[in-house]
């Protein structure tokens, strides 16, 4: 059912508004698949910085992160009532209907965070049938860590700490990493 997104050349530029538009027109999406499937929903997206949102690093990233929610739910036997992927300039995007109970699909899938290289840069958002959103700080969870110095990376991503390049390089390294294991 998860079906990788092929690797792309494209590297769009992407605009703050274009950024804003996209996160609204998610929640949208978000709130029609939750009204249609009536279940808990998985949303999946990359965190990645900088304004290209969409090139071969990410696709590389978001795949990883495809193939650990696909090794979850096969290991907790999830009924998965649909799946769909996006390919978007602003970058990729998974939806996934899943019949399981809220709350465990989001420990499952922040247990799949920690244990990736690159996990940190998956973004599970996971609502409840009626809509309830849970994150790390819902269920009472440490923050996600920065990439290059593990102090709490929306500080770091803040205050603009770390250079570009520098983030953009830890991030080939893990994914290098993650798919030699």
């Amino acid at each position: 059912m998860f079906y990788p997104l092929p690797d792309t050349i494209e590297q769009p530029e992407i605009s703050l508004l274009e950024l804003l538009n996209s996160r609204d027109n998610r929640q949208t999406r978000q709130q029609q698949w939750i009204g249609l499937h009536q279940v808990t929903l998985i949303s999946f997206t990359v965190v990645f910085p900088g304004p290209v949102k969409d090139n071969h690093l990410v696709r590389q990233v978001f795949n990883q992160g495809l193939n650990a929610l696909k090794q979850v739910a096969q290991c907790r036997q999830w009924v998965l009532l649909a799946q769909q992927s996006f390919a978007f300039p602003t970058g990729p995007e998974c939806f996934v209907a899943v019949d399981a109970d809220a709350i465990a699909v989001k420990t499952a899938l922040i247990e799949a965070e920690e244990l990736s290289p690159v996990g940190r840069l998956w973004d599970f958002d996971v609502f409840d049938a009626n809509g309830q959103q849970y994150s790390r700080n819902t269920l009472t969870l440490s923050p996600r860590r920065c990439l290059i110095c593990d102090k709490e990376a929306k500080v770091c991503a803040r205050e603009r700490i770390h250079p570009l390049n520098e983030i953009i390089n830890k991030i080939e390294v893990l994914a290098n990493e993650s798919v030699d294991n």
